[in-house]
């Protein structure tokens, strides 16, 4: 048989892995399901009576509230889950350069929580056609604060600093509002209204990982993997 360039330098590769035990690829993992737990609060609908055009977009219908999105099971939707502690020191990972996306589709943001790597491409859409705003609320990062009219469909901005959890809002209809947190790795994840996510690409060792929610703050968890380990934590939020 023979053997091409590429097909020897993954040999190489390979055989190195096996000959030096102490090398090890990153390929664990942590997975789970956020769910919640306790009586499920009757939310008022968005209030997006003021804009005849956006009642119009949903055919009059009421829009369920994203504040809490909920799946069969009272599985979680809109969950920011990430590694928070023990990513390998001096370690960097470079920011895809595939944009992480938010559009204004339907007088909401699509979607209403999402996470993204500092210097990664951030574009922002305008589906919807009509007047929009975004406007970021960092702390630490510049706020980007934008008026999007008809006739502009994109803009592109990214983020030069990690943050934590911050808020998006739109300046001309109040009840549009998305999050967003920058990170300095990839390790995170957010989750459906099947309440799952997965975060991989893991080196062995012992990691925090926390589970954001909008209202109901965080929660941690301690949990360690070995090299090509796969580890389930879930997560429950609880209210009285």
């Amino acid at each position: 048989m023979r053997w091409t360039g590429s097909r020897l330098s993954l040999a190489a590769g390979l055989f190195a892995v096996a000959l030096w035990p102490g090398v090890a690829l990153a390929a664990s993992s942590v997975t789970g399901t956020v769910i919640f737990d306790g009586k499920v609060p009757a939310l008022r609908p968005l209030a997006m009576d003021a804009e005849p055009v956006c009642m119009k977009m949903h055919a009059g219908k009421p829009v369920p509230n994203e504040m809490l999105a909920l799946g069969t099971g009272n599985s979680m939707g809109n969950i920011m889950v990430w590694v928070s502690k023990g990513v390998p020191a001096g370690k960097t990972y470079p920011a895809p350069k595939t944009p992480v996306v938010i559009d204004q589709h339907g007088c909401q943001y699509v979607p209403h929580v999402m996470g993204i790597m500092v210097g990664q491409p951030y574009r922002i859409l305008n589906s919807d056609g009509i007047l929009h705003n975004i406007h970021t609320l960092p702390k630490i990062n510049p706020s980007f604060n934008r008026g999007m009219p008809a006739t502009v469909k994109e803009a592109t901005t990214s983020f030069p600093k990690p943050e934590a959890v911050f808020q998006i809002k739109c300046d001309v209809h109040p009840w549009m509002s998305a999050y967003m947190s920058v990170f300095t790795h990839p390790f995170f994840s957010v989750t459906k209204t099947d309440g799952k996510y997965t975060i991989s690409g893991l080196d062995a060792g012992t990691y925090e990982i926390t589970a954001w929610h909008e209202k109901l703050g965080t929660q941690t968890a301690s949990i360690t993997v070995g090299a090509n380990d796969a580890k389930t934590q879930n997560f429950k939020f609880v209210t009285k």
